[in-house]
């Protein structure tokens, strides 16, 4: 997917881009393919594939949720800035905010939203089981999303801590997400989630098999949720 490729796409599904968010765009693929010669942030550097895998792929969730409004959303495990910061160059009124493990990401990710001028966007330097039980972070945002990062149950274990009652959780997924959606009840009910939709659909050209599941938080989670680093991953919630 070429860049005029990449505008047009978008501006079908209802997401016009403006020639400065395009330079955004390629100011970020830039930056991105640079950093990445020094620490791995991604396997996909070839230009098309990055329009379309990382960039439009990102941006899939706004197809089916609405994100016209001045969100606070939290992405868990974001990397090099997916699913996130595509979203917040489409949507600049986006209050964005990124928690990730590892601390080389978190210096890329500043230093790519200060080269892009993003405004609303903090990152953090942590653990999601830690960073969810923080008072100023826990339920409190409206939208927490995460793509590709682990399976659903235990995804939602870090992400639905961090969501607002009468928030929503959104889980970017590839193929599979049929199987983790049914081992992912007892997470959701436990978690105060309620699953509410599921969007599958095809990414153009190459036609590969995605989804976005969305869980609204009908209650608040329990204080023993999260439970401790790695132990969502070792014994998830099925």
């Amino acid at each position: 997917m070429n860049e005029d490729e990449f505008r047009e796409a978008l501006q079908q599904k209802g997401v016009p881009l403006t020639d400065e968010q395009m330079q955004q765009f390629e100011h970020y693929y830039r930056i991105l393919v640079d950093w990445n010669e020094r620490m791995n942030l991604t396997a996909i550097t070839e230009k098309k594939e990055v329009y379309l895998k990382h960039f439009y792929d990102s941006v899939t969730a706004a197809f089916y949720e609405d994100l016209s409004e001045p969100l606070k959303i939290v992405d868990v495990g974001a990397g090099a800035g997916f699913p996130s910061l595509p979203l917040k160059i489409c949507f600049p009124h986006l209050d964005v905010t990124i928690v990730d493990s590892l601390n080389k990401r978190i210096t890329f990710l500043n230093a790519l939203a200060s080269e892009l001028d993003l405004k609303g966007v903090s990152f953090y330097h942590d653990r999601a089981e830690q960073f969810a039980r923080k008072k100023e972070h826990r339920e409190k945002y409206d939208a927490a999303i995460s793509r590709a990062v682990a399976r659903l149950p235990v995804l939602s274990e870090l992400c639905l801590p961090l969501v607002k009652k009468g928030g929503r959780f959104i889980a970017m997924k590839g193929a599979g997400a049929a199987e983790e959606l049914l081992d992912s009840d007892k997470a959701f009910k436990v978690l105060g989630g309620k699953f509410k939709h599921k969007y599958d659909f095809q990414l153009p050209l190459e036609q590969s098999e995605r989804s976005i599941i969305v869980v609204y938080k009908e209650k608040q989670t329990s204080k023993t949720y999260p439970r401790k680093a790695g132990t969502p991953n070792k014994q998830p919630l099925i």
